[in-house]
């Protein structure tokens, strides 16, 4: 029995996060992979690890990650151990990056995408309402943002224009839809 894997990604502030935190909530079996950021972690953000960079670089050369990429100015990574749930029927769900999303097929040649979309206003919105970067900084990151993926995957979009309900009830359909 092998469990799926599942890539959720989308433009900063599409809500992938509150999504999956909602999700994972609803459905205690579904696993979401943690990942490790060179950034400091910061109460009531996403769930992950902050590393270093220098830390970050001796979990890579050590051959601690299934995926690595760079995003943002910053290193992203999951442990390889967040997928053993695999080989037990479990599924797993991580926030990744369009640009690791051939790294990541090739690692999990069953790779499904979901791509959380929101309009730009509701994006500049939740990103400005972060307070993480500066407005000029949201503005770079709207002017970024897109829905491509690479050709041949499996995608299914989920849009979150409404309340967190609305779109945890989308993605909970979209991942048993997809049984």
């Amino acid at each position: 029995m092998t469990g799926r894997v599942f890539a959720v990604v989308g433009p900063s502030g599409a809500g992938k996060d509150t999504l999956l935190a909602g999700t994972v909530a609803a459905i205690p079996s579904l696993h979401w992979a943690r990942r490790v950021i060179t950034r400091p972690q910061v109460a009531g953000d996403e769930p992950f690890e902050g590393v270093t960079p220098q830390e970050f670089d001796s979990l890579s050369q050590a051959g601690t990650f299934a995926l690595e990429w760079p995003a943002h100015g910053l290193r992203y990574g999951i442990r390889s151990t967040e997928f053993d749930g695999l080989t037990k029927g479990r599924d797993v769900v991580f926030n990744g990056s369009r640009a690791a999303l051939s790294l990541a097929l090739n690692r999990f040649p069953a790779l499904t995408v979901l791509r959380i979309s929101a309009p730009s206003k509701v994006l500049a919105e939740r990103l400005a309402a972060r307070g993480r970067e500066t407005m000029a900084e949201v503005e770079a990151r709207l002017a970024r943002a897109s829905y491509e993926v690479p050709e041949g995957l499996p995608v299914i979009d989920i849009c979150n224009d409404s309340t967190p309900a609305v779109g945890i009830a989308r993605l909970i359909a979209a991942l048993q839809a997809k049984a």
